[in-house]
């Protein structure tokens, strides 16, 4: 609820509705900013809420679990909803407005046009999950056309994704700004995501050796050590600490996201390291920036 007037976020559910709102504000001059989620919020998305109240004056949030970003078999059905929750939570960080379109609003019947970012969505997450970044690149692409925002932000947690929104809004030619937000995260350094609800208590305890691996590679990167074994001494640890399958352990160039080669960091390079492992049934993503 609103810290002030108890009110709940006040919420559109269709692209008319959300275009009166967008352009009566333009029209008084405000600076619209947007964060998309799909609910299930958490201290990171209010995070971003706040990043993008620094570059604007009116803040729009989208609740939708977009269904093209899921694969056969992967939780669409069971990620966490809980509207009323995120409505009270948006309403508390200073949210303006909550978009949350149905499925036919975002994909209307007949629908065959989608957005592919090659090669960026190809790598690291995307040979795990080819599907997940074409639904993504999609259905934010959508999302711009419906709100119309001046400035996006999109947590660093997700730094594929959000390399990939930016090229496909430099190549695009989509008139936003877009800002990464730092990664929110727990006491114990796990990066906040709502799919930590699904870690059991044991497990939970254990998560945090992700950040703590990737933070010792770092360190160890810094300081002049070879690629191969910074990444192998992370992929043993998260092996100790229960992570029952790496899917991957890299330092890649920031903004191609390609392997860099094995070889000490010259001085100055700035690199980044990104995980992705498995805790019990629940897939724990992570990165860090390094440099020498």
């Amino acid at each position: 609820m609103n810290s002030k007037t108890g009110d709940l976020t006040p919420t559109v559910r269709t692209r008319r509705e959300l275009l009166q709102q967008v352009t009566a504000w333009k029209r008084a001059g405000e600076r619209v900013g947007f964060v998309p989620t799909m609910g299930a919020l958490h201290g990171g998305h209010l995070s971003l809420i706040e990043k993008a109240k620094e570059k604007a004056t009116r803040i729009v949030a989208s609740i939708f679990v977009n269904p093209t970003q899921f694969a056969p078999g992967e939780d669409f059905d069971t990620y966490p909803r809980d509207e009323g929750a995120d409505l009270a939570k948006l309403a508390s960080a200073g949210c303006d407005l909550a978009y949350i379109p149905t499925v036919g609003e975002m994909y209307p019947d007949g629908s065959v046009t989608n957005v592919r970012v090659e090669e960026l969505s190809d790598l690291l997450d995307g040979i795990y999950r080819p599907h997940f970044f074409y639904g993504v690149s999609t259905v934010v692409a959508r999302l711009f056309l419906h709100v119309q925002p001046d400035v996006a932000v999109f947590g660093e947690k997700d730094y594929q994704q959000l390399q990939i929104i930016r090229r496909m809004v430099q190549d695009l030619g989509f008139p936003v700004e877009i800002i990464g937000a730092s990664t929110a995260r727990d006491a114990d350094g796990l990066a906040q995501s709502s799919r930590n609800l699904y870690l059991k208590p044991e497990e939970r305890r254990n998560a945090g050796a992700m950040q703590a691996a990737l933070h010792r590679a770092s360190v160890r990167l810094a300081t002049g050590e070879s690629p191969s074994v910074a990444l192998n001494e992370a992929r043993d640890l998260l092996a100790r600490s229960g992570f029952e399958k790496i899917d991957y352990v890299s330092l890649v160039d920031p903004a191609t996201l390609k392997d860099l080669p094995d070889t000490p960091l010259a001085t100055g390079t700035v690199a980044r390291l990104l995980g992705a492992a498995w805790m019990g049934r629940t897939r724990l993503i992570d990165n860090i920036s390094v440099t020498r």
